[in-house]
């Protein structure tokens, strides 16, 4: 077989892979499920897909056609070729405004699209979770739908044409056709198999007794979210064979058919007009979840467009997470859960009416005790909150996780409050509770029972629950899955919940359109044991492996698993945010944060070796991690990637030895020291074309990427011999701040350490420096963590003592200062751990310090010019993470007249040392061009650009020949 692939390999215009990295890298989503795939295909075009359906066929092997990979229930987990068609299916077709219809490739993502069809005033409505990654591919195959099913249904409801390819390699397109199209298809004569799915859908759903069975087994018709198994019973309310109702159209069944039916390489959807513009939520607050499901009744009766539940775990989770927990600011007391409901009108008046006659109502049947209303960009947070609910799940310490197991129920909403209780009786059997949230206006609410799948006894309750659920659901003629899909989760279930002859008819339907079983097997029928190929083989023991940096309740295992594989890091550039920079340049599965998670997670639990780091699988698929600590806070699961390469990169040293280059930058301070005793002849050395090309050389260095030149003096020598001679008295009870020398500022950067002294003396605090040592960030950057660690150790016992909240450490570039805060307390020992907590509560960046002054009213308008200047600004990547840019914003605006415009840019593509490194330079400057060098190459000749860290006002400079500015230096100027 590793010849024959070989062999396709040669014949594909796309990639294909089958070496173990890859494999490994495609072989879970975000569900429970790994099981190792024959090989990754990335087809170029649909040739390619004809050649991989006539390998398949030939072969005996099969297909799983795949997006984003964001399904909950393993459906793009398994043994065949997967073929990832989201890197080069990404196009919009063609958009038909007045019959109001997009026709798209598979792999658009769903919210790009929105943002392509907003200035014709259009909408895609169903949405997810996942919807700045999620595909419409995927959307289709798991007949996604989200908040606002209320209104907009599922994807279901808004598809009206596929162009797809048969199991046979045969195109078909389907879409609306009247009866008497429908009979002629199924007359034709020419055998085809397209033909033949005509005639078997007639021969099952025209048989009466198949109806009534259909009718009487499956889901009940009110409950709108319902995807158990194939559609048949939607197709059944079609013409021809029920009258009075809509034509027939097989996309009715190919929506929720997870790929296992055809595949597809054009979808046509129909769209919406935009919604009304004003949004309000009303966050009802309530003691109790059956409190809370009582109200959804009422709610819902007042038509919102959505009715979301978060119940008091999910809140909790929240308080710890560096991102969810600015976005709790509306929650008053400790709430066992909080409604969220939804209401789009043309005015915010019509909302508060509406809002409030709910309000009252529900408060007349005793139900609530909060009641915000929120409008504008408050909306958005809360938004954001909500759907991290997932990811927050993922964050839990140790081994025992809220698991997907039962979490796509979908019941009617008058039934839900009963439901809901029996489902907490069964838990209470099994010392078990669950989690709740998500969409309780349409009858779904999310629940995640806590279980260990690491253990025999938690992979036997993960099938009995599943089990006692599923009666419970037919029970309540409810639906198994509303929006996840069945794939390996829910198959096995589906024979239960619609009887056994019309499980017989779907597996019919399934052979008939795939007879030799090549397109997505073993999902929806004939699906194995729900509890088999897991992620965690039970009882399977993970040695203790010891590690440099703490990770606080868990091990480095532990911290890599935190990755449930949601796909956060997949968003793009157009989405906003810093997670992943690499992919969004690269639209790679394997430059995705995720990727990185489960190549550790797989090493790390299977691995052989003694040192379980020493892998060079590893080492590739981390190399172009770049360390922007995006994830720490944008990943829902904060899943710290920067910190897991940092170990990582120590171990493997150990292992192989220390590269030179990585001991060069790892000893950046201390090679500046040298080379700052004769400034000019070094400055000299870099800037001559000769002498630099050979020092790019011999360090491994692009050739293109110019080198940092050194200031004149030191920032420590000016501070200790000239500064005395420049300062002015100051009021004896003036506060004073201590002012952290990182190596960039003191070598490089000296001009703004030394604006930031004169700005903080002017503004009225008096400036300290100790002695101490640099930052540890070079020497962690290339993971020499022992000699970071002494470092770091050094300046908590320094510090500890006469830093306070009245004396404060600051510091100008971001990465060095905010090591205080983020790295620093994991990475020293024991004895220096607490001190290294309480120093970081008062280090700050002198942006952020000057900011949180500026809002107590420490300054006044006329300390600073009335000239205009319009200033961009690009926060740098540690900053975004850990604190805000909204600091630098604030100060950048303090002159009454500046305008201050924040770049929606993620990394700038440096990183350190990254864009330096010649293997790296491509990718760091296709990094930068994603959006911010397009931004302040745009911008006028009188527009200011601002950038807080020296690696990216370095960028700017390489990539436009623009040059950055300090946010201090600009304050500094704007100094009367």
């Amino acid at each position: 077989m590793r010849d024959k692939l070989r062999q396709l390999a040669l014949e594909l215009e796309g990639a294909l892979y089958d070496d173990d990295t890859m494999r490994t890298l495609y072989a879970t989503d975000a569900s429970a499920y790994r099981e190792l795939p024959l090989a990754v295909a990335i087809p170029a075009h649909e040739k390619d897909i004809k050649r991989l359906i006539t390998f398949a066929r030939e072969n005996k092997t099969s297909l799983i056609p795949r997006t984003a990979g964001t399904s909950l229930a393993g459906q793009v987990v398994g043994n065949g070729i997967i073929v990832d068609v989201s890197k080069n299916f990404t196009r919009i077709l063609e958009i038909n405004p007045e019959e109001k219809w997009v026709r798209v490739q598979p792999g658009v993502v769903r919210d790009e699209l929105n943002m392509f069809l907003k200035p014709y005033g259009f909408y895609f409505g169903p949405e997810t979770s996942t919807a700045n990654r999620a595909m419409i591919g995927g959307m289709v195959g798991n007949n996604s739908c989200g908040s606002n099913s209320v209104v907009y249904g599922s994807t279901r409801e808004h598809l009206l044409e596929v162009k797809a390819l048969l199991s046979d390699g045969s195109e078909a397109v389907f879409n609306t056709i009247s009866p008497d199209e429908f009979h002629a298809r199924c007359e034709r004569g020419d055998g085809s198999l397209e033909t033949k799915v005509y005639q078997q859908i007639r021969s099952i759903l025209g048989n009466h007794s198949n109806q009534e069975e259909i009718r009487r087994q499956f889901p009940k018709k009110s409950i709108t979210r319902r995807n158990t198994g194939y559609a048949v019973d939607l197709l059944l309310e079609t013409a021809p064979f029920t009258a009075g109702t809509e034509d027939f159209n097989f996309c009715k069944l190919i929506a929720g058919s997870e790929g296992t039916l055809a595949f597809l390489t054009e979808i046509k959807l129909n769209i919406s007009p935009l919604p009304p513009k004003e949004t309000g939520l009303l966050c009802v607050h309530f003691n109790t979840i059956d409190e809370s499901l009582r109200a959804n009744i009422i709610a819902m009766q007042y038509k919102p467009s959505a009715s979301e539940l978060i119940d008091h775990y999910i809140l909790e989770c929240t308080k710890d997470n560096i991102e969810q927990s600015k976005n709790r600011f509306f929650v008053q007391g400790d709430p066992g859960a909080i409604l969220v409901v939804e209401f789009l009108r043309n005015t915010r008046e019509e909302i508060t009416e509406i809002a409030t006659r709910l309000q009252q109502e529900l408060q007349a049947a005793g139900l609530g005790y909060h009641f915000p209303l929120l409008f504008g960009e408050d909306t958005k947070k809360i938004w954001t909150l909500r759907k991290a609910g997932l990811g927050l799940l993922s964050n839990l310490p140790g081994d025992e996780k809220a698991v997907p197991v039962i979490e796509d129920t979908a019941i009617a909403i008058e039934d839900l409050p009963e439901y809901i209780r029996q489902f907490n009786e069964i838990l209470k059997k099994y010392n078990l509770y669950a989690v709740h949230y998500a969409h309780a206006g349409s009858g779904e609410i999310h629940l995640r029972p806590i279980i260990n799948l690491k253990t025999e006894e938690g992979n036997l309750l993960f099938r009995k629950i599943a089990e006692e659920i599923a009666t419970l659901v037919k029970q309540f003629q409810g639906s198994l899955s509303g929006e996840h899909g069945d794939g390996r989760l829910r198959g096995e279930f589906i024979r239960q919940m619609i009887g056994d002859k019309n499980y017989e008819l779907l597996r019919q339907l399934k052979y008939t359109w795939d007879p030799e079983n090549i397109f997505n097997p073993h999902k929806i029928v004939d699906t194995p044991s729900m509890n088999s190929m897991l992620r965690y083989e039970p009882g399977q023991q993970v040695p203790a492996l010891q590690t440099i940096f703490h990770f606080p309740e868990q091990t480095v295992l532990q911290h890599a698993e935190q990755c449930n594989g949601s796909g956060d890091c997949r968003k793009t550039q157009l989405s906003g945010g810093t997670m992943c920079p690499s992919y969004m340049a690269t639209r790679n599965e394997k430059d995705t944060t995720r990727a990185r998670a489960n190549i550790l997670r797989e090493f790390l639990t299977h691995s052989n070796k003694e040192n379980r780091f020493d892998h060079k699988e590893i080492y590739d698929v981390l190399d172009l991690c770049l360390a922007c600590k995006g994830c720490k806070s944008e990943c829902p699961s904060n899943v710290d990637m920067a910190k897991l390469k940092m170990e990582f990169l120590q171990h493997y040293h150990d292992a192989n030895g220390v590269p030179f280059r990585a001991k060069m930058i790892g000893n950046y301070t201390s090679l500046n020291g040298l080379a700052a005793i004769t400034p000019g002849i070094y400055n000299w050395l870099v800037k001559n074309k000769a002498t630099s090309s050979l020092i790019k050389k011999v360090s491994g260095f692009a050739l293109d990427r110019s080198l940092p030149g050194l200031h004149t003096t030191t920032l420590k020598s000016w501070f200790k011999r000239q500064w005395p001679k420049e300062r002015t008295a100051l009021p004896a009870n003036a506060p004073a701040v201590y002012l952290f020398c990182d190596e960039f500022t003191n070598y490089n950067d000296t001009g703004i350490g030394i604006k930031t002294v004169q700005l903080l003396h002017k503004l009225g605090y008096e400036v300290r420096m100790t002695d101490h040592p640099q930052s540890a960030r070079a020497l962690m950057s290339k993971g020499l963590l022992r000699k970071a660690r002494t470092i770091a150790e050094q300046q908590v016992r320094i510090f500890k003592d006469v830093i306070t909240e009245d004396t404060p450490l600051l510091g100008i570039e971001p990465s060095a200062i905010l090591s205080f805060r983020d790295e620093y307390p994991d990475l020293v020992q024991e004895p220096y751990r607490e001190a290294a907590k309480q120093l970081a509560k008062n280090v700050f960046l002198v942006d952020e310090f000057l900011s949180l002054a500026a809002e107590r009213g420490a300054f006044h308008p006329e300390q600073f010019t009335q000239e205009k200047r319009h200033i961009k600004l690009h926060g740098h990547c540690q900053q975004k993470a850990l604190s805000t840019p909204l600091h630098s914003k604030k100060i950048l605006s303090l002159p009454a007249n500046y305008s201050v415009e924040i770049i929606p840019s993620g990394c700038c593509g440096m990183a350190g040392s990254f864009g330096y490194e010649k293997e790296h330079y491509d990718l760091s400057m296709q990094i930068g061009e994603l959006v911010l060098f397009p931004a302040v190459r745009n911008a006028t000749d009188d527009t200011l650009i601002a950038a807080p860290g020296t690696s990216c006002r370095h960028q700017v400079k390489d990539g436009t020949g623009k040059i950055a500015l300090h946010p201090v230096e600009i304050l500094h100027a704007a100094l009367v």
